[in-house]
């Protein structure tokens, strides 16, 4: 593939680029590490408060961990676009002729590694905080539900990031449009990892039948979302 100075650039180069952009700006603002990790943990933490039950918390943690990374997701995507819509990058990117699916999936990975290691620290706290018990079983599924279930939602969020990029009101129009988008994803990762845990009597393999949606569900999106990015960012 070539861009419209003739220059010969693969995608493999593109999806490098743009994910080591991303990381980059990330280390250097630290947006992660001094607001959304601290907003995330706020939610964890009041929710143990509110509820002040030890079976209660063991028993709703899954899905805890997720609504706190499903909010944190809203609050990544948009800075993420915001910079990107601010400085022109995406229309510099499409006057040079660069595959649009490329920056796709470049924007996803970088995306999913953000939200990987802030649930890393949602877990461990949820384990300290709710004394959720994880057996060497559970910690299988739960690392496969991790990978799975941030796949789909970094997908689904680097879809719909680009397409509010440059809408008006798009700090309440991306939860908006994400929410009932992503719900399949919040519901199969919250059995899954109850099932990780063990909450509520369950059972690790009842988990694995969940983790088959959030395949289908992360294959869809990164297959839909790369074919389709383009044509958003264009419009």
């Amino acid at each position: 593939m070539k861009n419209n100075s003739g220059t010969k650039v693969t995608k493999g180069k593109v999806v490098s680029a743009v994910l080591l952009k991303d990381l980059q700006i990330e280390l250097r603002s630290r947006v992660v590490t001094n607001q959304v990790l601290p907003f995330a943990g706020l939610v964890m933490v009041m929710f143990a408060f509110a509820l002040d039950n030890d079976d209660v918390l063991e028993r709703v943690a899954g899905g805890l961990i997720w609504l706190a990374t499903l909010f944190s997701l809203f609050m990544i995507v948009q800075r993420s676009f915001a910079i990107d819509t601010a400085d022109g990058a995406l229309d510099s990117l499409r006057v040079a002729g660069i595959d649009l699916s490329a920056v796709f999936f470049g924007k996803a990975i970088a995306l999913a590694t953000k939200l990987i290691a802030l649930e890393v620290v949602l877990i461990c706290g949820a384990v300290l905080l709710y004394r959720v018990d994880l057996s060497a079983n559970g910690l299988v599924l739960l690392v496969t539900c991790v990978l799975c279930a941030t796949s789909g939602l970094a997908f689904v969020g680097t879809l719909y990031g680009g397409l509010t990029a440059g809408a008006k009101g798009r700090e309440t129009l991306l939860p908006l449009l994400l929410l009932p988008v992503v719900a399949p994803v919040l519901i199969a990762a919250t059995r899954a990892t109850e099932a990780a845990f063990g909450s509520g009597g369950a059972q690790t393999s009842e988990g694995w039948a969940w983790i088959g949606l959030l395949t289908v569900f992360a294959a869809v999106f990164g297959v839909g979302g790369s074919l389709a990015f383009g044509s958003l960012i264009d419009e």
